[in-house]
Formats: structure tokens, C-alpha cells, sequence
């Protein structure tokens, strides 16, 4: 079959935070992506244009870049396109639409924390469509680097992973991504390579393992509709992989969707991917990854073929999702208010916000086009839709974007996703791994052990830390990480995938406190939290506007308590010898989005504002609550 030594596809893959786009960084800047004038205003990390990956510390969309790579021994300009992906499993979609653009993967594995449960799901997703892997070892500078051992653990992951002869004799790089520096050659634990000056040898592996796209000769157009992105002028424009034929600009093309039905239409703009720019181009042969414009209402997965010989390719599939929450509009007393609730101002600016149903609903669809692991589906409300995902970060992630665009929203408790397998309950379940100090071990025993999981591995690599695998439902860790950091001193480091399903675990009780619910609207005092401090955790500061129902802090017991923190000291004509004796107020806990959507009952929802998050009870009425609790006793 005919060649394109030109070109080659691959993918960066790994755990989080293992270095994957420090390492295309690198790459860009020695590919010379960038002119000498720019390198020093080149941001660190900047394929994570997003303003929440920035903040995160994460990478959430699989995106693409691509160099022109010189070779040493003067031959012609190769391009290297390469899809930065995520590390999460629970962007676990972005990753097989990453993988299904490349011909080959480059795992990346930390050379201290070895293997870890993101990088067994992103490998088995490789290893799945029969991909080719280079290994490369990175951040050997790290002072407890164990690169031997890591290199082992890699190959018995292969192994596990029931890799074939040829994925497993895998070639291996070691790199120290933020220095720019591979070498074939292992350097000593916590040095970087010493036989190199720069990513010379990477890209050498590159070109030398991933192999160069394939394509029969008078084949029609075939191309797969990988990614969407929009453009103020052009539209939506649609991502795709070349497979067969050529695709040049002012083509007509037959555009065949989802339900299998074909429609003309016509290429208005053809561009590829220089660096992070996308430049006009006239033409994209087979194995060439572009971007069209033109198509409207085009979505991933489709395919644009010959139209003459329409020939679909296959959809892209992903894992099925693992937990759902219910979001609807805003229904509390305070929607469209602003932060504080108060002011003209406030009140003005409700025309400015997305409040209503219609526009929430539209969002949700319009998050459908570009997130192929969601899904939404209808609810008894026509102002509620049950949202399921991958898992509860992805979701809190698609919430958070929505309030910084100006919606106001309620959500619902996490719940998981379950199955009916013969007639019995089957719910999801995940394997998480725990790195903590020794002296932690037990208090992640004790809180593993409250939520139904079992222990499948535990070593101890001799370093006053030690590793340990659990078998968990997904319901159990629904309010895990904050308890874990609290409990290991924020020195503990957990991560888990998801691991399919089993029956169902039976009760949870993951949360012994009740909560402080506001039983009056108002403004908070700090008389009212001097008194009520000693009852629990307050969640509120002096002035801020709460109503009844709304939750205000954690109560110390059980059971909820209603109180007023809105109450003000009585002022009298009587002088006393303590009446100017100063109070101080404990500092209120201030909680996250993933921190209230942890901190969740059953009868509890959080309001999400642009401004405020807030914890509050579905049922707001303190007389209706009380009704409903005597019921469920008796």
C-alpha cells in the first residue's frame, strides 16, 4: 500500500500531572514553532488555553498541534501532528477521539510515581485499537526517581493489560520534559540525561516507531469527523482525519450522519494546523489532519466521503457513563440577585443572566455537539434534566463553565449510574490508588473500610510511603477527597478509574454530621455566629443574605439543626461591666463547587450563581421538612 512518509499522528498519553504538555511545550520550541523573538513570552503549558486548565492545573479537551521536524540528516520536513489528551479518566471521551486521529502513542510515566490508575485507562484504550507505544520515561531529575523499577512496573501493567508480542518490545525514551532533554540512553536516578542537550532522540523515536499513515491508491474520500471548534466569522468548524482520497477547498462532498442519511455540501474553508495557528490550505491528502468549514450542523463521529461512493466510516464509541445529577434553573428566593442578594444593582443585572429553562436546555444541547461521554436526559420537571458523565469531576467541570457564562443553576446530590443485569441491581464500581505516609495508613483503612471497598494490593517501596489498591463502589467516593485530605494531613495522593460494575454494595453512610439550616431570610450577624459557632462548622461571613432552608454551615451532631443567624443583639440604656468585651469569630469554611457538591444530602441541592455557591435544602420550608421526616419514621 502507498506511504506518506511526510506525515506522521500521534498521541502524548499519561496519568495527570505526569508531564504531558510540558513535554509539547518542548517540542514546539525546538521544532522552531516559534520565531527567537517570541520564545521568552511563550506561556508555560500552552496547549491549556483554557482559562479552568490553567486554573486546574489540568489538561480537559484532547487538542491538536503540529511541527515541521527537520531531520539531522538533511532529508525533507516531516510534519508531526500530535494530540495533546487528558490525563482524567473521566474525560475519558476526549481520549478516544484523541486516539482515533493517530496512527501511534507516546505513553509518558513519571519516573518516582510509576504507573498509575490513569495510566492503566489510557493504555488499555490504546492497546484496544491496536496501537503502537513508545515509553518514555519522564522527570528523571526528580530526586526519588526509581526509573528501574518504574520501567518493570510499566511492563507488567503491558502485561496485565494482555498486550500482544509487539506491543510489548516497546522502545523507551528517557526525558526531563521541562528541561528539554530526551535520551535513549538511562541516566542516573535523579539526574537528567546526560548525553543530550535537547529532544533529539524523542523525535528520532517519533519517526522511527509511529508508523507513517497508509492509504490505497484510487481509493474515493473518506474523512472522520474528530473534534468541533467555532469561529466568530466561519461557523462550526469540524476536525477531521483524512483517511482515503483528497479534500481540497470548494469540494463538494457527500456528508454522511449519525442516522446514516447523506446530504451534499460544499467545503467553503479548508485549513491545517501550523504550531497553534490554523492556516488556509488548498488541499489535504490521506493521513492529513484539517479543519472544515461549511457544515452547520455537522457533529462527531460523521463522515465526509466521495459522492459518487459514499462509504461511512465507523462511530467513534465511548465507555458508558458512570454518574448522573439532576441540573435545572435556579429556584431559590435569591435567583438573579447577585452574590449578596441585595442592591439595585443586583436586581438590575437579571437581564444580563440565563435564568430561564429555554436557556439552560439549550446550553445542555449545545454541550452535546462537542462532548461525546454526555448525555441528558428529560426528568418529570420541565425546568430539571439528568446529566450523566464519566464521573463527577467532568460534570462539575461542564457546571463551573456554565456559571462563569452567566447562568444560574440548581444541582442535585451525585448519583451513580446502575445497571439491571438478571434481574438484580448493579452499580458502578472503582479501583482507587492511595499514596500516603505510613503513619496514614490506617485512618485510609478506616475510611475505605466505611465505604464498602476491599483492599487488592498494598506494597511498601521503602520510602516512609505506601501504596494501596482498593475496590470501591463509585457511591463511596462520592465526598471522599475532602475527608482524605483532611484526614492524611493534605499529604495523601489518590486516583481512581472506573472498573466496571458489581452488584449492589447495599447502604452507605458516608457523611455522620447533619447540617445548620437557616430558618428565617435575612442578613447574617456576627452576634448570631458568635452563639452558633460552638454548635458546628459555619459556612457564612457577617452581611451575607441567606433564607430559610438555605444550609449555613455543618452541625457538630447527626441530626440538622434549624437556627437563626440572623438574629441581632438587643440594645438596652443599662450599662454592664461586660458589654464591650470583643467576641472573635472563627474564620467560616468556604467550600468549592466540588466541595458543596460532596457536602450534599439526599434532601439537599447546591444553587450555583456567577457569584455564589450555595448549599441549601430541595425542600425549603422548615414546617413541610419536619412533616416529611415524621412520615419517613413512622
Amino acid at each position: 500500500m502507498p506511504t506518506r512518509h511526510d506525515i506522521r499522528n500521534v498521541a502524548i498519553v499519561a496519568h495527570v500531572d505526569h508531564g504531558k504538555t510540558t513535554i509539547v511545550d518542548a517540542m514546539l520550541k525546538q521544532a522552531g514553532a516559534f520565531a527567537a523573538h517570541q520564545l521568552d513570552s511563550v506561556d508555560d503549558r500552552v496547549m491549556d488555553s483554557n482559562d479552568l486548565e490553567r486554573e486546574k492545573g489540568i489538561t480537559i479537551l484532547a487538542k491538536n498541534t503540529a511541527v515541521k521536524y527537520h531531520p539531522k540528516d538533511g532529508g525533507d520536513p516531516i510534519t508531526i501532528n500530535i494530540i495533546d489528551t487528558p490525563g482524567h479518566a473521566d474525560f475519558g471521551g476526549e481520549v478516544e477521539r484523541g486516539l482515533s486521529m493517530v496512527d501511534g502513542v507516546v505513553l509518558l510515566v513519571d519516573a518516582s510515581e510509576g504507573p498509575l490508575p490513569q495510566t492503566r485507562f489510557v493504555l488499555r484504550k490504546a492497546l484496544q485499537q491496536r496501537k503502537p507505544v513508545i515509553l518514555c520515561i519522564n522527570k528523571t531529575d526528580r530526586p526519588d526517581s526509581r526509573i528501574d523499577e518504574v520501567v518493570n512496573e510499566t511492563y507488567d501493567l503491558f502485561l496485565d493489560l494482555d498486550a500482544d508480542e509487539d506491543q510489548i518490545e516497546f522502545p523507551i525514551v528517557y526525558a526531563c520534559g521541562r528541561d528539554g532533554i530526551a535520551s535513549l540512553t538511562k541516566p542516573e536516578d535523579g539526574t537528567v540525561p546526560a548525553d543530550s542537550a535537547n529532544l533529539e532522540p524523542f523525535f528520532s523515536a517519533i519517526l522511527e516507531h509511529i508508523p507513517a499513515p497508509t492509504y490505497e491508491a484510487e481509493a474515493p474520500l473518506q474523512a472522520h469527523v474528530t473534534n468541533l471548534d467555532a469561529d466568530n466569522f466561519l461557523g462550526r468548524i469540524a476536525l477531521l482525519r483524512v483517511e482515503q482520497g483528497e479534500l481540497r477547498k470548494g469540494q463538494t462532498v457527500a456528508w454522511i450522519k449519525r442516522d446514516g442519511s447523506v446530504q451534499s455540501v460544499r467545503i467553503t474553508e479548508l485549513m491545517m494546523t501550523e504550531a497553534l495557528t490554523r492556516k488556509p490550505a488548498e488541499m489535504a491528502g490521506p493521513g492529513d489532519i484539517c479543519a472544515v468549514a461549511g457544515i452547520p450542523d455537522i457533529m462527531i463521529g460523521e463522515t465526509l466521503a466521495d459522492p459518487e461512493n459514499p462509504v461511512a466510516l465507523p462511530l467513534i464509541t465511548v465507555d458508558e457513563p458512570a454518574i448522573s445529577m439532576t441540573i435545572g434553573t435556579n429556584t431559590s428566593p435569591l435567583v438573579g440577585r447577585g452574590g449578596t442578594g441585595k442592591g439595585a444593582d443586583a436586581k438590575a443585572a437579571v437581564k444580563d443572566r440565563k435564568v430561564t429553562a429555554r436557556q439552560v436546555k439549550d446550553r445542555l444541547d449545545r454541550e452535546l455537539i462537542g462532548n461525546v461521554s454526555l448525555r441528558v436526559l428529560e426528568t418529570d420537571r420541565p425546568d430539571a434534566w439528568e446529566v450523566q458523565g464519566r464521573g463527577e469531576l467532568a460534570l462539575a467541570i461542564l457546571v463551573e463553565q456554565m456559571r462563569r457564562e452567566g447562568y444560574e443553576l440548581t444541582i442535585g446530590k451525585p448519583q451513580v449510574v446502575t445497571k439491571d443485569v438478571d434481574g438484580k441491581v448493579y452499580e458502578p464500581v472503582e479501583r482507587m490508588t492511595v499514596d500516603v505516609p505510613e503513619e496514614h495508613m490506617g485512618a485510609v483503612t478506616q475510611m475505605m473500610g466505611i465505604r464498602k471497598g476491599r483492599m487488592d494490593n498494598m506494597s511498601n517501596h521503602g520510602s516512609g510511603w505506601v501504596r494501596m489498591e482498593f475496590v470501591v463502589p463509585s457511591r463511596g467516593l462520592i465526598g471522599f477527597r475532602t475527608e482524605f485530605l483532611t484526614n492524611t494531613r493534605g499529604t495523601g495522593i489518590a486516583h481512581s478509574i472506573h472498573e466496571g460494575h458489581e452488584p449492589w454494595f447495599g447502604t452507605l453512610t458516608t457523611r455522620n454530621n447533619g447540617s445548620l439550616v437557616a430558618d428565617r431570610s435575612g442578613a447574617v450577624t456576627a452576634f448570631a455566629m458568635t452563639n452558633l459557632q460552638e454548635r458546628g462548622v459555619l459556612f457564612v461571613e457577617p452581611g451575607t443574605e441567606v433564607y430559610e432552608g438555605m444550609i449555613v454551615g455543618e452541625n457538630s451532631r447527626s441530626d440538622d439543626m434549624d437556627v437563626n443567624i440572623t438574629k441581632e443583639k438587643k440594645l438596652t440604656n443599662m450599662r454592664s461591666s461586660t458589654a464591650d468585651v470583643a467576641e472573635s469569630i472563627v474564620p467560616p469554611r468556604k467550600l468549592s463547587l466540588e466541595q458543596s457538591l460532596e457536602f450534599c444530602r439526599d434532601d439537599e441541592c447546591v444553587e450555583v450563581t456567577p457569584e455564589a455557591v450555595r448549599i441549601r435544602k430541595v425542600n425549603l420550608d422548615q414546617k413541610d421538612r419536619a412533616r416529611a421526616a415524621s412520615r419517613a419514621k413512622r
